[in-house]
């Protein structure tokens, strides 16, 4: 195996040491589970919480640019998925979207968070939707970044392809290779050096068991179905270069959820590792008009 090329190897030390300022913390769920996950916490207690839930290839460190600019006016929260990090994996061997909407309620309820901004980031859009339409009360908005629509509403054979295409891919080319050859699909031709490492660190990290349950999950979810269901606040954006969950994709999703689409120029499908600037404007500017004060 070839050395890592310095500059790489910079650029990862770069990203870690800023990434030490929000330490993986780990609770104990009601469920007889682990779940762990990282948080910047902000001085000012009126701001709804803020929670935010990573796609099929990363992690709860993909988001330290949000952490580090949100977490000054707010309670910042990313999870690990079940089955990611130190994350006790779902039960079921093909689950669905509710079997980790549960574990985001049990989550939730460790910290003693009883309503917050919910942010969901391709598979992690699977998750935030079930759980918006399990659990309206929870969620004072949610907003949904180049979401995933899932496969739940296809034929089985169409669902059982996009199923078996990754979990061969998986098998194949196990976690760093998917790093190596499928992370530049999440970016766009504008993206940096530096976005580029970030994203094959986070792809690099992830757990054979816990991505093939979220393949899995993928094929079983139809995040439509459960937008239509939802009756409070949403937003969907995309970035015009995503060719993951490409703009006519996410149109449809936005159209389920009664809401127009945001396109962000010059971004790919990790537009707020690539474009954090203007995700995270995104970002806070639906926090805000999703209501500051808790009692709100």
């Amino acid at each position: 195996m070839s050395a890592v090329p310095s500059a790489t190897a910079d650029q990862h030390a770069t990203l870690e040491a800023r990434l030490a300022g929000f330490p993986a913390q780990q609770v104990s769920l009601a469920s007889q589970r682990a779940l762990s996950y990282r948080e910047a916490a902000s001085a000012n207690s009126d701001a709804l919480p803020l929670v935010l839930l990573h796609g099929i290839g990363s992690g709860a460190a993909s988001w330290v640019q949000q952490f580090e600019v949100l977490g000054a006016s707010r309670r910042v929260l990313a999870w690990d998925a079940p089955g990611y990090g130190a994350s006790t994996p779902v039960a079921a061997e093909s689950p669905v979207a509710g079997d980790y909407a549960t574990v985001l309620k049990d989550w939730l309820d460790a910290l003693g968070i009883e309503r917050g901004v919910l942010v969901g980031h391709s598979l992690g859009a699977i998750i935030a939707g079930a759980f918006a339409a399990a659990c309206p009360q929870r969620v004072a908005g949610l907003l949904l970044l180049s979401p995933a629509g899932g496969y739940g509403a296809a034929s089985a054979e169409v669902r059982e392809t996009k199923r078996d295409q990754r979990l061969a891919m998986l098998k194949e080319l196990g976690p760093q290779g998917l790093a190596e050859k499928r992370s530049a699909n999440m970016l766009s031709a504008h993206a940096s050096d530096e976005a580029r490492a970030w994203v094959r660190w986070n792809m690099s990290r992830v757990i054979p068991h816990g991505y093939a349950q979220a393949a899995h999950l993928l094929a079983n979810a139809d995040l439509a179905g459960d937008l239509a269901r939802c009756t409070g606040r949403i937003n969907v954006a995309v970035g015009a270069a995503d060719a993951v969950t490409p703009p006519a994709a996410c149109e449809r999703l936005a159209q389920a959820a009664r809401t127009p689409l945001q396109v962000v120029p010059h971004a790919g499908h990790a537009g707020y590792i690539e474009a954090p600037a203007a995700y995270t404007a995104i970002i806070d500017t639906f926090c805000r008009a999703s209501g500051g004060p808790r009692s709100q």
